[in-house]
């Protein structure tokens, strides 16, 4: 994260800090950090109440989302296009830009006000007047109904609108549609709920909904999610709510919710976990098998995996061993594991693209070369790991992606060259949709050899 220039006397003005704190997150983002660790490496320099976490939040993965369609705004409002700008005047016109043309809740006067103090602040005294001038064209623009001119393809005005990379769009219209790629675009920039998945080896639904509902944090049971709950997003935070320390619930997302039971893991299997962190699928595993059996959760990173024991231990999630190693050499290295497990989970490396209402920063981030990259991957580990299963037993492939290539093209790769496994079930969960959870994909593969 790079070191931030301010000045020796920042001004007081009511609100600066909150704005202060969300361009320090944009700033950090726009160098190279991921949005989650700025937001808590910034929030923990500053005693904001809950309150303000939540606007900070809200002001700088808003401005993180909305980057492309900003600098739209700027290339036609300003005399240098949007690139070109020095990056901090280009990340500061972005929060202001967004607080006037994407926020109901925000005074102009204060958006503008903050800004141009930001930009003081930020050593940027003498491009301040710039600053104003800009985001003062962009509120008369707006409030006399004025929208960017049209685009001379669905793609560009797609990409545009909703803020996403052109290849992005191009892709959504070829696999959904124009409508239906608006529809989901436009979950890509929604704000999600907080979903958390009740731990039945330590407390009931009826009790932790009326935990929650005793402390006055707004919940709803989740359909199609037995045991999941919905909390509505900026409510405060999770590792404060009734039931978190006593590891009564976790955070995960719907989608992801419905990996672990397709499984139908049975107590006293053995079942292999084999990119398992930050362990929420690992746990929910052990929770569905009543910690009775064996779960090998293996990931290669040694960071990741730690928190795979971290959510363990809170859980109570006795049965899980945690190995670090790279799901491709487990043959190799453990040669008495071929036909050794009843059940194996694959959820793969993937683009991510079926989460980025809950990652800002991930939709700049990939690209086509990337994705290439991770289908190769996915491929090497679906070869790797089918020799590992016991006749008749099931694999399941997951993703949070949305991409063809990663998902139904992947598994109809794999079963072209593995006669001996059988397709039982496949489903793709698209962003938008009734369900309202992350974009996820799911594969269910039998052994039948």
């Amino acid at each position: 994260m790079k070191k931030l220039l301010l000045s020796k006397n920042p001004s007081s003005i009511e609100g600066l800090d909150t704005r202060k704190a969300a361009l320090q997150i944009i700033q950090a983002v726009g160098g190279g950090a991921f949005a989650d660790a700025a937001l808590e490496s910034i929030l923990n320099l500053y005693s904001f109440q809950a309150k303000d976490k939540a606007l900070v939040t809200e002001l700088s993965y808003g401005a993180i989302r909305q980057r492309y369609f900003l600098d739209c705004w700027i290339d036609y409002l300003g005399k240098i296009p949007a690139k070109k700008q020095p990056p901090m005047l280009r990340w500061i016109l972005h929060l202001g830009l967004y607080q006037i043309l994407k926020m109901k809740r925000i005074p102009p006067s204060a958006a503008i006000n903050t800004t141009v103090e930001l930009a003081k602040t930020f050593d940027l005294t003498k491009l301040a007047p710039v600053v104003n001038a800009i985001l003062r064209s962009a509120l008369r623009k707006k409030e006399k109904g004025f929208l960017l001119p049209e685009l001379e393809s669905p793609s560009l005005e797609l990409a545009r609108n909703e803020s996403i990379p052109l290849w992005l769009a191009d892709k959504l219209i070829v696999w959904r549609g124009v409508k239906d790629a608006k529809k989901i675009a436009q979950a890509f920039n929604s704000i999600s709920p907080i979903d958390i998945r009740v731990n039945k080896l330590r407390a009931g639904m009826e009790n932790v909904k009326e935990s929650f509902d005793s402390s006055g944090i707004k919940n709803k049971l989740i359909p199609g999610c037995p045991h999941g709950l919905e909390i509505i997003a900026g409510v405060g935070e999770p590792k404060k709510w009734p039931g978190y320390k006593e590891g009564n619930w976790c955070v995960q997302d719907r989608s992801s919710q419905l990996i672990a039971p397709l499984l139908g893991p049975l107590p006293g299997e053995k079942i292999l976990d084999a990119c398992a962190a930050p362990g929420g699928k690992s746990t929910h595993i052990a929770e569905l098998m009543n910690n009775e059996g064996k779960i090998w959760s293996v990931d290669r990173s040694s960071r990741r995996s730690e928190k795979i024991l971290v959510n363990s231990e809170r859980l109570g999630t006795e049965c899980l061993q945690l190995l670090v190693a790279d799901s491709n050499d487990l043959l190799s290295k453990y040669p008495d594991w071929k036909g050794f497990f009843d059940r194996i989970l694959l959820d793969a490396p993937c683009s991510g693209l079926g989460t980025l209402a809950r990652h800002p920063d991930a939709r700049w981030r990939m690209n086509v070369d990337s994705i290439n990259e991770l289908i190769d991957l996915q491929s090497q580990l679906l070869n790797s790991l089918a020799p590992l299963l016991k006749n008749g037993g099931k694999l399941v492939y997951s993703t949070c992606t949305i991409h063809p290539d990663e998902n139904t093209n992947q598994i109809k790769n794999f079963l072209q060259s593995n006669s001996k496994f059988l397709l039982e079930d496949e489903k793709q969960i698209w962003p938008g949709d009734d369900f309202n959870g992350d974009g996820f994909y799911f594969a269910v593969l039998k052994n039948i050899n």
